[in-house]
């Protein structure tokens, strides 16, 4: 049995609302895990983009991620991801390009096609139908302006190039090939290993990649006993089946104040699923998981996603990870 992993671990932060926390707490609470991370040694900590999204408050990945650089000193910061359809191209590149000249060669750039929660938010965030089916054309816009190719000169001008990712569950393999980008491979079907054997097959070396780089996002949790994973693992599952019948994503609560009879038969069934989806467990258990997908799948990072209530064990728990980490 692997006491390490073979490959390294990264950590994607939501910036998942806690109940009882303001979304200052929130933010700060991320910038504190950020500083953490780099104290164990953790390569790289990404946030997200969310849009009105109740419970999760990470909307401005560009503002957060100059959060966490400036309190940081060496782990790498990045976004996953800028939403493509969220802006235009060249607001993009421009954002990848300040962060670069502020803090270079620390920023990475996940580029990922989701389009607003709902109708409202998509007409707030001014996204026409065909916006995700753009994303190509986007994202080959975007290099463009931090090739210094662009149809304008973009301000500032890219001082190195920035590693960039394309956010795929799979179907977007082969672009991220062919683009010579990094990938991310997210979503319930992530462990896709022909995905990525497609992503190696079409490479070609970039600016951007010089080497194929495959990242698998994986939800997990490390602690002392499998029952307290458990209860680590057990309040982001839970926000996100009850946001299947309520549109809401609730703050995490603590494992203890949710009670499974409340529920309904379908979402006893979703909690139950959501809960499989999970890699959680004491260390060993998880490194033999964890190992077991990267062989599978075939990747060269795992990013670890899940978030808790309880931000001390969260703690814990990325220090598990980072003490199994290649």
């Amino acid at each position: 049995m692997p006491d390490r992993l073979s490959v390294p671990v990264s950590v994607l932060d939501r910036a998942n609302s806690r109940a009882g926390e303001t979304a200052a707490d929130t933010l700060a609470g991320v910038v504190t895990r950020a500083s953490h991370l780099e104290e164990l040694g953790i390569r790289r900590l990404w946030v997200a983009e969310h849009h009105a999204v109740p419970g999760i408050v990470g909307s401005a990945p560009g503002l957060l991620m100059a959060a966490i650089a400036q309190a940081t000193s060496t782990i790498r910061v990045g976004a996953g991801g800028f939403m493509v359809p969220a802006r235009p191209p060249m607001m993009t590149a421009e954002q990848i390009a300040t962060l670069e000249a502020l803090f270079p060669g620390r920023i990475d750039g996940g580029l990922g096609a989701s389009v607003g929660f709902t109708q409202a938010v998509r007409a707030a965030l001014r996204q026409d139908a065909p916006a995700k089916w753009r994303y190509d054309d986007d994202v080959s816009e975007i290099l463009g302006y931090l090739s210094g190719q662009g149809s304008v000169t973009m301000q500032p001008q890219p001082v190195a190039d920035t590693p960039l990712f394309v956010l795929t569950g799979g179907s977007r393999a082969g672009f991220a090939g062919r683009m010579g980008l990094g990938l991310v491979l997210g979503g319930p079907k992530a462990a896709d290993a022909d995905a990525v054997a497609e992503y190696r097959r079409e490479f070609r070396p970039s600016k951007w990649c010089a080497h194929p780089h495959a990242i698998l996002s994986v939800s997990a949790h490390i602690a002392e006993t499998a029952d307290r994973a458990h209860d680590l693992a057990l309040p982001e599952v839970w926000s996100l089946v009850l946001s299947r019948s309520t549109g809401a994503f609730d703050p995490l609560r603590p494992a203890a104040e949710l009670d499974a009879s409340a529920l309904t038969d379908r979402e006893r069934e979703r909690l139950e699923t959501g809960m499989r989806g999970v890699v959680y467990g004491t260390q060993d258990v998880v490194t033999r998981r964890l190992q077991a997908m990267v062989e599978r799948v075939g990747v060269d990072e795992l990013m670890i996603t899940g978030a808790t209530w309880d931000r001390e064990a969260e703690a814990r728990s990325d220090a598990a990870f980072a003490a199994i980490s290649a």
